[in-house]
């Protein structure tokens, strides 16, 4: 949906193309370090012909990043356009006033979605002995290339993601690893997920709430709708960070001191 209060990050690649659609003709676009041609200094090249709805960018050079100002039905709309090798390659946009009443999500049950964990888990092997039990489903493995959300102590590395279209649940397997001594506790129940600007919650985890120190703990979590009752439709192509609330660790105790001197509490003469 289309918000001029929301700035919308859009990752784009130096080998794809990234086409930004709006309900009707575009007014005026304005950027910095943007060329239309390829041939002037630029990060990011832009196509977009005079009176149309939609326009086409890709990056120019690794790391680029700029903002683009876009004037549609008297409002402004910025994008923060950034190279990713994981674009998004197609950005629909819908005005609020006009558009249809949001899809309601699917109802998914505990027991639904514990199965849904399980299918994650098990994915390989369905997908080779039992294809129909994954027929809906699609898969991304990051490979020796995982998206990494740190947070100096401890990093989450997201090394797989699973999305089961008629549940509109996504199933994110992660691997949470300790670089701190000491051990670290989470709320197992409150991962989330962050999208551009958006953050979803989890539906259901399956994790320990510990993680030892200078360890890895294996762990899956599902997102399933918005937070606001809609379909989420997250494409596997979007650049993730994962979040968990951590618990801070209980102050300790004061150890007696057992070689200190007696005291004497009779009244001295």
């Amino acid at each position: 949906m289309l918000d001029e209060r929301t700035v919308v990050t859009v990752p784009v690649a130096t080998n794809h193309v990234t086409t930004i659609s709006f309900p009707g003709p575009i007014a005026a676009i304005d950027a910095v370090g943007v060329t239309a041609d390829g041939k002037s200094p630029g990060q990011f090249q832009l196509a977009h012909t005079k009176g149309s709805s939609f326009l086409s960018v890709r990056a120019l050079t690794r790391k680029a990043a700029t903002n683009l100002n876009i004037r549609w039905n008297k409002r402004t709309y910025v994008f923060e356009l950034v190279e990713s090798d994981a674009p998004v390659l197609a950005l629909n946009l819908e005005d609020q006033a006009t558009a249809e009443n949001v899809q309601p999500a699917p109802v998914v049950t505990p027991t639904r979605l514990l199965a849904l964990l399980d299918k994650a888990k098990a994915f390989p092997l369905l997908k080779k002995q039992q294809p129909e039990a994954v027929a809906n489903a699609e898969a991304r493995t990051f490979g020796d290339r995982p998206q990494i959300t740190d947070f100096n102590d401890y990093e989450i590395r997201i090394e797989e993601v699973f999305r089961f279209n008629p549940e509109d649940t996504v199933v994110f397997h992660v691997v949470l690893r300790s670089k701190s001594n000491q051990e670290i506790r989470y709320l197992p129940e409150s991962f989330a997920l962050r999208v551009g600007n958006r953050l979803y919650y989890q539906s259901i985890s399956d994790a320990p709430g510990v993680l030892p120190a200078n360890a890895a703990s294996t762990v899956y979590f599902a997102i399933t709708g918005t937070p606001d009752g809609g379909r989420n439709e997250l494409s596997l192509k979007n650049e993730f960070s994962v979040l968990v609330t951590r618990v801070n660790p209980q102050p300790a105790l004061p150890t007696p001191n057992t070689n200190a001197p007696p005291t004497d509490d009779k009244e001295k003469p």
